[in-house]
C-alpha cells in the first residue's frame, strides 16, 4: 500500500543505497551502545516530588557517598546537565537532577521564589536516596541555576560544604559564605567572565583554604560559550576536582563524557539514512516547481529581518512580545520566522500546489528528524518529549514557522552542492542577524542572544534534508514541524 502511494520502483533500491542504509542503521546501533555504556555501573531513578520532575544519578554502592544538587540554567533542563552529573557519578557521587518550573517536565509556573523551593524539594529528595550522606553535601548550576546554587549556599551555610557556579548571574556573596566557591566561565561568553571576576572580589578573591570553608577560585574554560560550556571535559573536571578537593577524596577515574560525541554519530546516521532513501521517496518529474527569477530570491531574503523585527516592536506595543502565547521568547521566535517568511513568499510571488504525495512525504520528513534528531537527546541533553502543556502549542509554533521554509524551499530549487552552501550561509546571517536587531530594539528578548549558535546547526540539517527530498512543500512541512517541536521543547513555560 505505502509503496503504490509513493509509487516506490522495487530496482530503485540500488545496491550503494542498500550499503548507505545499512552503513546508517550499524551507526545508529553503535550511538546507542555507546551511550548505554557510558550508564554502565550507574543507578539511574526518575523521580516526582510534588510536582518537580528529577533524575537521580549514583554509582552502585553500599557505601554513603557525597550528594551533589546539579541545577540547569534558563530554558534548560535536568537533561542538559547530565554531563555533570555523569563525570561526578562515575567519580563517587550521588547527583540530583530537576527541572525548574516552566522548564523540561514541570507544568508549574516560574515565578519569584520558585527556583528556592524546586531546589529545597530537590534536597529533600536527595536525602531519602539511600546512598546518599547527609553529611557531605554540594552545589553545582549553570546561568540561572548558578543564582539559586548560590544563594541556597548563602542561606543554608552549614549545609553545602561547596558551590560551583558556572557561567554565574548573582547572589550575596562575602568572603565568608557561600562555602568553598567555585566559578567558571567559558571564554566565549565574555560578560559572564567580568560578571565572575566581579563576584570573585566581592567574595574576597583567591583562596585555596577549602578546610575552612574558605576557598574561592574562578576558572576560564577556553573555547567554549554560554551552551557548550556544558559539553565541556575541562568543565566537568574542574568541577569535579572542586568537590574532591572539599571533601578529601582521590581522583578515582578518568572518566571522559562522550555521550554528545554518540549523539552526533547518531544523527549523522539518520541523515545517510536519509540520502539512502530520498530517490525512491522523490517525485519522479518536476511537479511542484516554480521559476522564480534571483533577484526575487535574494531580495526577498535580505528585508525579511528589517519588517520582522518591525513587526515584532509594533506587536510588543500593546502586549508582552517575551510571555505571547505560553511560551517565553519561544513565541517571538515563532512570530519573527512567520513575518520573515510571509514578507519573503510575497517577493517571492510564486507558489507550488502542495499534493496528498507531498504532505505525505512532509509528515515522513519530520518522523525521521524526530527521531533523528531528538529521540536520543531525551537521554542526552535535551527534554525532547513533550508534555501535554507543550504538545498543544506545536501545531501553533510550527504553523508560524511554515512559510520561511516554504519560502526557503522555493529559493533552493535546483541548485548545486555550492550555491546550497551560500544559502545556508545567508540564512544563517539573516537570521542571527536579524535577531540581533530584534533584541537592540526589544531587550526583553536578550536571552536569544545565548542561542544563536543554534541557528546555523539547525538551518544546515534542514538544507541538507531540502537537497533530498527536492520537494518545496515535503521540504516546508517537515522543518516546520521540527523546528515547531524544538521551540516547544526547549523555551520555558509563561505563567
Amino acid at each position: 500500500m505505502l509503496s503504490k502511494f509513493f509509487q516506490i520502483p522495487v530496482n530503485h533500491m540500488n545496491r550503494q543505497r542498500l550499503w548507505l542504509l545499512i552503513l546508517a542503521s550499524l551507526l545508529i546501533l553503535l550511538s546507542w551502545w555507546g551511550v548505554m555504556v557510558a550508564r554502565s555501573g550507574l543507578v539511574v531513578r526518575s523521580l516526582e516530588c510534588d510536582t518537580v520532575p528529577m533524575l537521580y544519578v549514583a554509582p552502585q554502592t553500599t557505601e554513603k557517598i557525597p550528594g551533589v544538587l546539579v541545577a540547569h540554567g534558563y530554558a534548560g533542563s535536568k537533561q542538559l546537565m547530565l554531563g555533570y552529573a555523569e563525570v561526578l557519578a562515575h567519580s563517587g557521587y550521588a547527583v540530583m537532577l530537576w527541572d525548574f518550573g516552566g522548564h523540561g517536565a514541570n507544568t508549574t509556573p516560574l515565578e519569584r521564589g520558585s527556583l528556592q523551593q524546586d531546589l529545597d524539594k530537590a534536597y529533600q529528595a536527595l536525602l531519602a536516596q539511600p546512598e546518599v550522606d547527609p553529611t557531605r553535601l554540594a552545589l553545582v548550576g549553570h546561568s540561572m541555576g548558578s543564582g539559586a546554587v548560590m544563594s541556597a549556599g548563602i542561606r543554608d551555610v552549614n549545609r553545602f560544604a561547596a558551590t560551583v557556579a558556572v557561567s554565574p548571574t548573582g547572589a550575596g556573596v562575602t568572603p565568608q559564605v557561600p562555602r568553598n566557591l567555585q566559578m567558571q566561565a567559558g571564554s566565549g561568553e565574555g560578560r559572564f567572565v567580568e560578571n565572575a571576576q566581579r563576584l570573585l572580589q566581592q567574595a574576597g578573591g583567591e583562596n585555596s583554604n577549602l578546610a575552612e570553608g574558605r576557598g574561592r577560585s574562578l576558572i576560564v574554560i577556553p573555547n567554549v560559550e554560554h551552551i557548550t560550556i556544558l559539553f565541556s571535559n575541562a568543565s566537568h573536571q574542574a568541577a569535579l576536582q572542586w568537590l574532591n578537593a572539599t571533601f578529601g577524596l582521590p581522583t578515582r577515574n578518568s572518566y571522559v563524557d562522550r555521550r554528545m560525541l554518540w549523539y552526533a554519530l547518531h544523527l549523522f546516521a539518520w541523515l545517510i539514512a536519509l540520502s539512502a532513501i530520498a530517490p525512491i521517496l522523490r517525485l519522479p518529474s518536476s511537479s511542484g516547481k516554480v521559476s522564480v527569477p534571483a533577484w526575487r530570491r535574494w531580495g526577498g531574503i535580505i528585508l525579511t529581518p528589517f519588517l520582522a523585527t518591525g513587526a515584532l516592536t509594533a506587536l510588543n506595543r500593546g502586549i508582552e512580545i517575551q510571555s505571547l502565547g505560553g511560551v517565553l521568547v519561544g513565541s517571538a521566535i515563532a512570530i519573527w520566522f512567520l513575518v520573515a517568511g510571509t514578507v519573503w513568499l510575497s517577493v517571492l510571488f510564486r507558489l507550488p500546489r502542495p499534493t496528498i504525495r507531498s504532505i505525505g512525504l512532509g509528515i515522513a520528513l519530520f518522523a525521521l528528524l524526530w527521531v533523528g534528531f531528538g529521540l536520543m537527546a531525551q537521554f542526552v541533553w535535551l527534554q525532547w518529549w513533550l508534555i501535554p502543556a507543550r504538545l498543544k502549542l506545536w501545531p501553533f509554533l510550527s504553523l508560524a514557522c511554515v512559510p520561511w521554509f516554504l519560502a526557503a524551499g522555493i529559493a533552493q530549487q535546483d541548485i548545486g552542492v555550492g550555491k546550497r552552501l551560500l544559502w545556508w550561509l545567508v540564512q544563517s546571517v539573516v537570521i542571527v542577524g536579524g535577531f540581533i536587531l530584534t533584541i537592540q530594539v526589544l531587550p526583553q528578548l536578550s536571552f536569544i542572544y545565548l542561542v544563536f549558535p543554534v541557528f546555523p546547526i539547525f538551518i544546515a540539517i534542514l538544507s541538507f534534508a531540502a537537497a533530498q527530498l527536492k520537494d518545496v512543500w515535503a521540504y516546508a512541512l517537515g522543518s516546520a514541524l521540527f523546528f515547531g517541536w524544538a521551540i516547544a521543547a526547549a523555551f520555558p513555560l509563561a505563567g
